[in-house]
């Protein structure tokens, strides 16, 4: 342990998206761990800033514009790059193509650069959007969904393989599906407004019924155009960013892909008999155009040696029993 952690000196990850859910996790979990404590973490900020400390610098700019990558790739060893746009057309080609292209150019040029790590989305293989009759593995096709965010994913995710092509670079994607934290998968059953994400469950039963289903605690129950209990895949951000750190200076990441997600999909059906036997709450069927996927994680388990720590109930209950603090409201932070 004391060679992997002297060996670690010098080091200095940048972070992109650093003020995010996924970045602010990782930035925590990277700062505990002791294999890394001789290191550093450089956050790239935009909008929001976090506050510097001894192991932690910000710098602050665009990732669209070169000469901020520049100042913010100068010197590091390692990139964690997170940092996105959702359904914003005005915006994301210039985060998720220019900003991804001007990090890839400045890292190759780079004398100090040692590996890039991206992490992808189960958007650019269209998660539930298309039928996936077997388990996607990371192999599976491309194929984005309507609208721009599922795009850029697909595009970030090529752009990096083409630089292994061109430059040999050293980098890694890990593709996560929906990323929940705090009580983020309760809000994401919820019948009110305050609903996490999509599907819309009080657009689809129309307001009356929706008030009904939140006043008595019910949760929906998404079926597939056949009538089976959806199958939904996610990640809890503990989860991922154990598998970040994982793939951090990990040989065998070497220009691989994996899918990093839990060890079973979310099926809607015993999601509903959980809440009911744990928590008394009844449960709603709810027809969808959707369809069942089982995102496969064996990749990441054999060359990374990274296993997740949640399962169904393990979510179920930690969004069920997170107590917010006043002073940490809901936010999304970007739309779609």
């Amino acid at each position: 342990e004391g060679d992997r952690m002297s060996s670690k000196g010098g080091k200095i990850v940048l972070v992109t998206g650093a003020t995010g859910k996924v970045g602010q996790n990782f930035i925590r979990t990277f700062m505990a761990d002791p294999a890394w404590a001789d290191a550093k973490i450089r956050a790239l900020c935009h909008n929001r800033l976090l506050g510097p400390s001894e192991r932690l610098e910000v710098v602050q700019g665009s990732i669209a514009q070169r000469a901020d990558v520049a100042r913010a790739v100068d010197g590091v060893t390692h990139v964690v790059h997170l940092a996105t746009c959702k359904e914003t057309p005005d915006d994301i080609m210039d985060v998720a193509v220019k900003g991804m292209f001007w990090l890839l150019e400045e890292c190759r040029a780079s004398a100090s650069f040692e590996q890039f790590v991206l992490i992808g989305g189960d958007v650019g293989i269209g998660h539930f959007v298309y039928p996936h009759p077997v388990p996607v593995v990371e192999t599976q096709k491309h194929s984005a969904y309507a609208g721009c965010y599922a795009l850029s994913k697909v595009l970030e995710e090529v752009m990096l393989e083409q630089y292994y092509v061109q430059y040999d670079f050293n980098g890694c994607c890990l593709r996560a599906p929906w990323i929940m934290e705090k009580d983020d998968f309760k809000y994401t059953l919820s019948f009110g407004e305050d609903v996490f994400g999509g599907p819309r469950w009080r657009e689809m039963v129309g307001e009356k019924k929706a008030d009904e289903y939140v006043a008595n605690g019910a949760v929906p129950v998404m079926l597939d155009p056949e009538g089976e209990p959806i199958l939904r895949n996610f990640v809890h951000v503990e989860d991922l960013a154990t598998a970040i750190i994982a793939a951090l200076d990990c040989p065998a990441a070497r220009q691989q892909l994996f899918n990093i997600c839990m060890d079973e999909p979310v099926d809607y059906r015993r999601m509903a008999e959980y809440l009911a036997q744990t928590r008394g709450l009844p449960s709603v069927d709810i027809g969808t155009p959707f369809h069942r996927t089982w995102l496969d994680n064996n990749k990441a388990k054999f060359l990374l040696d990274w296993r997740p720590g949640y399962d169904l109930a393990k979510l179920i209950d930690g969004a069920w029993d997170y107590q917010r603090d006043p002073d940490d409201p809901r936010i999304v932070w970007y739309p779609g």
